[in-house]
């Protein structure tokens, strides 16, 4: 396992050389001097001159990229042209508030789409499986932003249930930490339900059309234990692999989501950077969370191994 873990590494540092690559050049080619920004109305040439020279910005390109990158590797992902605060401290202040919405997100959508999902498949065709359905289109359908405004509307203006936006820390006060985060956990849990509700449906018809569950049948085993001991854990494993990918997606913030419920997290941080041409800040949690979602993706190879004995004899 240890050896397949390590390929599985050493595959993905290519492809985060070219996502660095990218990350770098991209913002090379959008609109605007950060310099001119930070100079302020007047302008000064000599203040110009002085914070080009400062960060490197009379180097060539190529000699800009590599000293980025040099720096990324040490874990210094520069400074930023804003707050004047390094990233990397940027990045870390607001982790744990991207990382609470993506795990209870998640938890919101284990909970209702891998039932509805199983339920949806043992009774096909019947009116549970329409309504199920019916749930996985509106998840898909409904835009996040109008969910997110009309909960705000009922549950915290006209039921006063909730606070309608901010965020306070778990380590801080975790009841109302979680106040805040349960109507846009909700709000993004919806479409990830629906998602794992439709993949966990199909994985399901195909397992149950299975030679070994007609003769699990044929042995007069309950339908309890052929649907969960049989039939789930062998459908389990391509929702496994679509859970590290959507679980990778949430890491990289939910932009919307947060500017509508308030919440300081990598999606308002990126926007609030793009806004005021912090390049800087762009460019690491870009590069953040590209680590993040190839390092699910090798979490789900691992599952996936683990949890198929053929992958394992495999290795």
């Amino acid at each position: 396992m240890l050896i397949y873990i390590a390929k599985r590494v050493l595959v993905a540092i290519p492809t985060l050389l070219i996502i660095s690559l990218f990350v770098f050049m991209l913002q090379k080619l959008l609109p605007g001097d950060p310099v001119l920004a930070m100079a302020g109305e007047d302008r000064n040439p000599e203040t110009i001159a002085y914070l080009r020279e400062k960060y490197r910005l009379n180097d060539p390109v190529w000699v800009q990229y590599l000293t980025w990158l040099g720096n990324a590797l040490r874990g210094d992902l520069g400074i930023s042209l804003r707050t004047n605060l390094p990233v990397t401290e940027l990045i870390l202040q607001k982790l744990p508030v991207t990382l609470q919405l993506a795990v209870m997100s998640m938890i919101f959508a284990f909970l209702v789409g891998i039932p509805a999902g199983i339920i949806a498949a043992v009774k096909k065709n019947t009116l549970t499986d329409y309504l199920a359905n019916l749930f996985a289109l509106s998840g898909l359908s409904v835009p996040n932003f109008w969910l997110g405004i009309m909960l705000i509307l009922l549950v915290s203006v006209e039921l006063r249930w909730l606070p309608a936006s901010g965020y306070e820390s778990i380590f801080v006060d975790p009841v109302r930490s979680i106040q805040t985060m349960i109507m846009p956990a909700f709000v993004l849990g919806t479409a990830l339900a629906a998602t794992l509700m439709r993949h966990t449906r199909s994985s399901m018809l195909g397992v149950l059309r299975s030679d070994y569950i007609r003769t699990a049948r044929a042995k007069g085993l309950s339908d309890r234990e052929v649907i969960l001991s049989h039939s789930f854990r062998n459908a389990l494993l391509p929702v496994v692999t679509l859970s590290a990918l959507l679980f990778g997606e949430l890491l990289g913030g939910a932009v919307l989501t947060e500017q509508i419920f308030t919440i300081p997290g990598f999606g308002k941080l990126i926007v609030d950077a793009v806004f005021n041409r912090d390049y800087a800040v762009v460019q690491g949690v870009v590069l953040f969370t590209a680590v993040g979602f190839i390092v699910m993706n090798i979490i789900a190879d691992v599952l996936y191994v683990l949890l198929n004995p053929r992958m394992r004899a495999s290795l």
